[in-house]
Parts: C-alpha cells; sequence; structure tokens
C-alpha cells in the first residue's frame, strides 16, 4: 500500500513536471490547459472552497500523523502581552502587569514538554497560534526543555512571521478559522487560557461549548489569571441568570502559576 502511494505520489509530480515542458504555443499558454492540482487561480476559486477546506484539514493532520503526535496541550493567550524584560514597551499598565503570565506560560511549556518527551513526544505536545506574546511564550518553553511544539499560524492582514521558537516541521498556516480551531482541539488533553483579547476568548468559549455540549471530552480548562477574567466576565451572573447550568461553572479552573497547572493536569481523573 504503501508503494502505491508513493508510485502516486511520482507519477503526479512527473506529470507536473512533464506538463512544464511542453512547447510554448497558444494552447499551451492558455490557463485551461493548465493541470488543475497545479493551477492555483483554479485552486483559489469560489466553486473550489469544499476542496480547501479539505486540503487545510488534511495536510496537518498527515503530518501531525507522520510525526506520531497523539496528544496536545493546548496554549490561548493574547499576543500583545510582553516578556517582563521588556514590559516597559506595553502600550498599557496593565499588559506590563500582566507580563508575568508570559513567564508562567514560558515555565509552563518547559514542564509539560519535559512530561511529553517522556513519551517520546508523543504525548501533551505544547500547541499554539505560533505568533508573539503568550504564544511565543508556549513555544519558547518547549524549546528550553529541548522538545518539538506546533504552532497553527494563520494568514491575517497584519500578520508577522510566526515566532522563531516553533517547530519549523510542526509550524503550519491557515486561511480557514474554523479549520485551524479543529484542530487545536481534536487532539487536546488540556487547555490553558492566559489573558488576552478577541481572539482568546473566541477560543475560549467556542471550547468551553463543545465540552458543554459534549461534542468534546472534558478536559482540564484552566484559566490563568483569575483577577482578570473575573474583571472581565461575570461568569456568575451567566448561572444566575440561566442562561448557563450552574455545573458548568465547573468546566473549568483558575489558576496562578505553572505548577498549580501542572498539578491539576498531573491529577486528573483520565489523565
Amino acid at each position: 500500500m504503501k508503494d502505491d502511494r508513493l508510485s502516486q505520489f511520482r507519477d503526479a509530480h512527473s506529470d507536473r513536471s512533464t506538463a512544464e515542458q511542453v512547447p510554448d504555443t497558444a494552447q499551451t499558454r492558455a490557463p485551461a490547459y493548465r493541470l488543475a492540482f497545479a493551477d492555483d487561480d483554479f485552486l483559489c476559486r469560489d466553486e473550489l472552497r469544499p476542496v480547501r477546506l479539505q486540503l487545510e484539514l488534511l495536510k496537518p493532520e498527515m503530518i501531525l500523523n507522520e510525526r506520531g503526535i497523539q496528544s496536545t496541550v493546548v496554549l490561548f493567550g493574547g499576543a500583545r502581552i510582553p516578556e517582563p524584560t521588556h514590559k516597559d514597551t506595553a502600550r498599557t499598565k496593565t499588559l506590563a502587569d500582566l507580563s508575568r503570565y508570559y513567564d508562567e506560560a514560558r515555565k509552563f511549556s518547559r514542564l509539560m514538554t519535559e512530561k511529553s518527551m517522556s513519551t517520546y513526544g508523543r504525548d501533551y505536545v505544547i500547541a499554539t497560534g505560533g505568533g508573539p506574546g503568550v504564544m511565543e511564550a508556549g513555544n519558547r518553553g518547549a524549546a528550553d526543555a529541548g522538545g518539538a511544539s506546533i504552532g497553527l499560524n494563520i494568514v491575517l492582514p497584519h500578520e508577522q512571521a510566526p515566532n522563531e521558537y516553533v517547530t519549523p516541521g510542526l509550524c503550519f498556516n491557515f486561511h480557514y478559522f474554523a479549520i485551524r480551531k479543529m484542530h487545536f482541539l481534536m487532539r487536546a488533553r488540556a487547555i490553558c487560557v492566559f489573558p488576552g483579547g478577541f481572539g482568546t476568548l473566541d477560543e475560549t468559549f467556542e471550547a468551553l461549548t463543545l465540552i458543554q455540549t459534549d461534542r468534546m471530552t472534558k478536559v482540564p480548562f484552566l484559566l490563568f489569571g483569575e483577577a482578570f477574567w473575573r474583571s472581565i466576565i461575570n461568569w456568575e451572573a451567566l448561572s444566575e441568570a440561566g442562561t448557563i447550568s450552574a455545573e458548568d461553572l465547573d468546566l473549568f479552573r483558575f489558576v496562578e502559576t505553572a505548577d498549580e497547572a501542572m498539578e491539576i493536569i498531573e491529577n486528573w481523573p483520565e489523565a
């Protein structure tokens, strides 16, 4: 079966190479003559959106499977939270104060990656959005431990290159937010959320909703920085209003330090 796949792979590349060497005529220059899988303009048509969605799902999935990665620990958090040594560059005093969570995210990722390395990098692999701030801290902590980490980047108008600590072979780029979110959660064995903005809130409530509705197995869901989270969301008001159940408040826990988070994950009943 493997040989068949390799043969098909060579055939596709051979066909593309052959097609690129045909005589230059009016017919061969026409867009219609391009091989469909080698025609970027064709692949970017609206009608091909289902194919592009499938490709974005398949490519990371196949690579992660080939690397033997079975489970991840996901870090969400703000791109604008600076490293403590650079907190004087923060745009607000609050962001400067939140810089301590950069160090906590980095320490947590180092500890978790050391745990992952005992499984030969198959389980508990750190996964972040691949950007700056808390995401950088997560990938950096994994690098501190000498292990690999995943970065799930996305194309944005103001996006910069992925942070330098993501393992290059595990650095993916997405166009579709929905597929990126699927990859965040498909292997998640724990979710750690640090202070952040709209993107962090979106990811937080998306994951909580999947757990609340039993579309996803309940995993440790840890919110770093209780004061921050309580200042922006009145969790109890949601329960008192009846828009969520009282037991939904048990879907997550507040933590302050990497050591607290590690203890909860280590002692999780299904660990």
